[in-house]
């Protein structure tokens, strides 16, 4: 088990499920744990057992619904003016939603807004927190099912061909372009203390899916037999967030902690520097340009 002593580690989404699990692991390595989350009575309860599980008491909370902008933007403000750098940032946070299509605060598609514009607007105001780290690391969540996403950038707020499934596949492919781009720019701008990867978890038993209702929950009820444990789910972020031997390791997506090849046509290059733009225009936010 890595000795994590002095690292700062931000989880986001880590109130149940895997996030939970990450947290507390990483906390039991020593390293100082501070959890994002939407509720604040949530946060409260995971932040005492994550106290008593790892033995210390440096786990501190954040509260900000990654959907609204304007909470992301403020968490990350207290983030940058209560502490000196961050170690490990991992974007776990990430949700599925029903059939009727819902607005952000901010106007856009719920799915895009949580699961990528929500972590790429966090990611960017916390960037110079990360390059003060002697060696910064980037976990992001991604899935297996961006292998059925079909991304439209000329429809990215899925105004036209809207989809619980459809919008959640396509963001978990966005998470692995933004990850493998974010890897491009950083060697581009010559930052080697900042690596980033991505992971597909497996598909873990948790209350992940309840929130979509219809048939998506009724389907994740039905297959929970047969899924994984939480536990498991989160051992590749754990060992993305902490194991040595990925230290030096960037852009790569992992599945059971092995790295393994993107299979989607829509994964180029030219693509992800569009979805990186596009970002950008939408969340305001801009870095490694």
């Amino acid at each position: 088990m890595p000795d994590l002593q002095n690292q700062i580690i931000l989880v986001t989404g880590a109130t149940s499920g895997i996030g939970k699990v990450t947290a507390t692991e990483l906390a039991k390595m020593g390293a100082h744990v501070i959890i994002l989350a939407r509720s604040a009575e949530k946060a409260a309860d995971t932040q005492q057992e994550i106290k008593a599980a790892a033995g210390h008491d440096h786990v501190d909370v954040l509260l900000a619904d990654l959907a609204d902008l304007g909470q992301v933007r403020r968490a990350a403000a207290e983030f940058n003016a209560r502490y000196p750098r961050l170690d490990v940032l991992v974007n776990n946070a990430g949700l599925i939603f029903g059939s009727e299509r819902q607005l952000s605060p901010d106007g856009n598609e719920l799915g895009l807004a949580t699961n990528h514009l929500g972590p790429f607007l966090l990611t960017a105001l916390l960037f110079d927190k990360l390059k003060a780290s002697p060696a910064a690391r980037v976990v992001n969540v991604a899935s297996k099912v961006y292998r059925i996403a079909r991304p439209d950038l000329a429809d990215f707020q899925s105004a036209r061909g809207y989809g619980g499934l459809r919008v959640y596949a396509n963001t978990k492919l966005y998470n692995i372009m933004f990850t493998q781009e974010l890897a491009r720019r950083l060697r581009t701008h010559g930052i080697a203390n900042v690596t980033t990867n991505v992971l597909h978890p497996g598909v873990v038993a948790s209350g992940f899916g309840n929130e979509s209702g219809g048939l998506m929950g009724f389907l994740t009820q039905l297959g929970r037999p047969f899924m994984i444990s939480v536990a498991k789910g989160a051992e590749t972020s754990v060992f993305l967030a902490s194991a040595p031997e990925v230290a030096a390791i960037s852009g790569g997506y992992f599945d059971e902690k092995k790295a393994e090849p993107v299979k989607h046509s829509f994964n180029t290059p030219e693509n992800a520097a569009r979805l990186w733009a596009l970002s950008e225009v939408l969340t305001g936010a801009q870095f490694l340009d």
